[in-house]
């Protein structure tokens, strides 16, 4: 399975990210699956795919090659797609995963994750997304969710995302 993976490339991140980041590429790569991911080195990304790496796993890093301006990207991907721009990007990453993964991040992650549950909600695909709350990150966008749902600005939920605190649960997840 393609697993993709959004999540912040930021150097300033807090340890407990990067390690539970680190442990879920591990067991990304041992349960066989490829990791798809914004192809950076650093952060959330960087330290997945450095535990996908360690594992003698798979990876398809995307971005577009200026990104490289902005963050290091990672030289170990099993394949680079070079794309000339972020949308181009984003499109990649649904053609080439079969699940999503949301792990903690800046805007680009909250951009990524509200377009692919977009998406899903207008049946566009049918894949998993599971955001992974590290440490209680998402909690405030969750009771956000909640209280737009509950002013009538969101249609019914039918289960668009799956939330986990821990790999096991993840992969409890993608194991169906």
């Amino acid at each position: 399975m393609n697993i993709c993976l959004y999540g912040s490339g930021s150097r300033n991140i807090d340890k407990i990210y990067t390690d539970a980041a680190y442990e879920l590429g591990c067991e990304i790569a041992k349960n066989g699956h490829t990791l798809v991911f914004g192809g950076g080195k650093t952060g959330m990304m960087g330290a997945c795919a450095k535990g996908v790496h360690d594992n003698d796993g798979k990876s398809i890093g995307i971005a577009p090659e200026w990104i490289g301006k902005f963050e290091p990207l990672c030289e170990k991907c099993t394949t680079f797609i070079h794309v000339d721009t972020m949308d181009e990007r984003k499109n990649e990453f649904v053609k080439n995963s079969d699940a999503f993964i949301i792990t903690p991040g800046g805007i680009g992650t909250l951009d990524e994750f509200f377009e692919i549950i977009t998406l899903k909600k207008l049946k566009q695909h049918n894949k998993e997304v599971i955001v992974y709350n590290i440490n209680h990150f998402f909690d405030k966008m969750f009771e956000m969710i909640d209280e737009m749902g509950k002013k009538g600005f969101l249609y019914k939920q039918e289960d668009i995302f799956k939330t986990a605190n821990s790999c096991d649960e993840i992969m409890k997840y993608l194991r169906g």
